[in-house]
């Protein structure tokens, strides 16, 4: 009875690690609106400087949990996180260029929304397996959310939604989304922060060189800074240690549901600071969007029942 309630205990820290990891991710946006608002800056070079700042946070971790063995990587995984490096640093430049055409809500909730609908998309035509009727249905269901959300802002112009912002935030999710199945082939053979150190370091490295040949913005009021440093320090290094740390004592499915507070946290914080709004319209697409993904999550929840893991 005693190691029951020990496991429930646990089991409710995980998430609530997760859902505080999620909260802080859900800060990104209006974190790269406020260093928009006071500096004159580019999306490369914020992207650059997010992920720079937060290497020796993920370094440091990675050193303690493994010393020496952070260093061995067989040449043929070298090249895998060179990929996630790569599509690291084109999620980040498209997201941040989407939220300065977009807004921060639009772009934040077009980009974790469709990513997964486009992964389970992309998996089923990897294993060459037609898509289920409920990965179907949410892509069905995704792309006619981001239809009502963009028709939603044309309709309000409060956000200054234009047609480049929007595709700047598809590709975003894409490139999001090939991050993620290229990180799942690392998992089983690589500790998770040794694979996330190393291709943020590469990611960081390939932003650096693209910044700079376009014009890399180093000069910045110190608030800028304040808000640079925290970007890589808190939602990105410190969110990391608290989603996997609370990924220890929890199922996949319970943990993908709860990480639905970063898009929720980011509208409201969009709508609360900088009063970005959404019209009936709007909603009824994030509605769709949100019941696109938990379709998602429950057609994966149902699958662990039947095979007797969840």
């Amino acid at each position: 009875m005693q190691s029951l309630h020990t496991s429930r205990a646990a089991s409710r820290r995980g998430l609530l690690l997760i859902m505080l990891a999620a909260v802080l991710w859900g800060t990104v946006g209006i974190s790269t609106k406020t260093i928009y608002q006071i500096a004159a800056t580019n999306p490369l070079s914020i992207g650059f400087f997010r992920l720079a700042f937060s290497i020796p946070v993920l370094f440091a971790v990675c050193w303690a949990r493994l010393g020496r063995e952070m260093f061995r990587i067989a040449r043929a995984d070298l090249g895998l996180m060179t990929l996630v490096g790569l599509l690291t640093a084109l999620y980040q430049a498209c997201y941040f260029g989407a939220v300065a055409r977009t807004g921060v809500a639009v772009a934040t909730v077009i980009t974790l929304c469709t990513a997964p609908v486009m992964v389970a998309v992309v998996s089923a035509a990897l294993t060459k397996k037609g898509p289920s009727r409920g990965t179907l249905s949410a892509l069905v269901g995704a792309l006619s959310g981001t239809g009502l959300l963009v028709l939603s802002q044309e309709q309000s112009k409060l956000c200054g939604a234009d047609a480049s912002g929007i595709a700047l935030a598809f590709v975003s999710a894409f490139s999001y989304g090939m991050m993620t199945i290229a990180s799942q082939r690392l998992a089983a053979r690589y500790d998770s922060f040794q694979s996330l150190a190393v291709s943020f370091a590469i990611g960081a490295a390939i932003l650096f060189g693209v910044a700079n040949f376009h014009g890399m913005v180093t000069t910045y009021p110190p608030f800028a800074w304040t808000v640079l440093v925290y970007l890589g320090a808190v939602p990105t290094a410190l969110a990391y240690v608290l989603f996997f740390r609370g990924m220890r004592f929890s199922s996949a499915t319970a943990a993908s549901i709860c990480t639905l507070l970063e898009p929720l946290v980011a509208t409201l914080l969009a709508w609360f600071l900088f009063g970005e709004r959404f019209s009936s319209i709007g909603f009824l697409g994030i509605a769709l969007l949100i019941g696109s993904l938990l379709l998602l999550y429950l057609q994966g929840a149902l699958r662990l029942r039947k095979k007797g893991g969840w």
